[in-house]
């Protein structure tokens, strides 16, 4: 599998709504394509216009199996880049 970063711009009202797709979306990974896509974590950003959106790393086979899994999740997928290499200059503060 190969590593993902998808961009999801100004997807959701708030963190309730953020909530409840996040739900669907690991259950639809992890019963519905587990052998196409793995989410890994997600960064959730406080967009211009007051709405989150988001930038997730996630593991896939191609970048057509993570445009399945949004559509199939009903969220966007603005951007989808594999990543080539990963930096940690220090761990992700808890």
């Amino acid at each position: 599998m190969q590593l993902y970063m998808i961009r999801r711009s100004s997807a959701w009202a708030d963190q309730a709504e953020l909530e409840r797709t996040a739900a669907v979306s690991a259950r639809v990974g992890n019963e519905d394509m587990p052998d196409k896509v793995r989410w890994i974590r997600s960064y959730v950003v406080n967009e211009p216009d007051g709405r989150l959106g988001t930038c997730c790393i996630y593991e896939a086979v191609d970048a057509e199996a993570l445009r399945e899994h949004a559509r199939c999740v009903g969220m966007p997928a603005d951007e989808v880049l594999p990543i080539g290499a990963t930096a940690v200059i220090r761990p992700d503060p808890g």
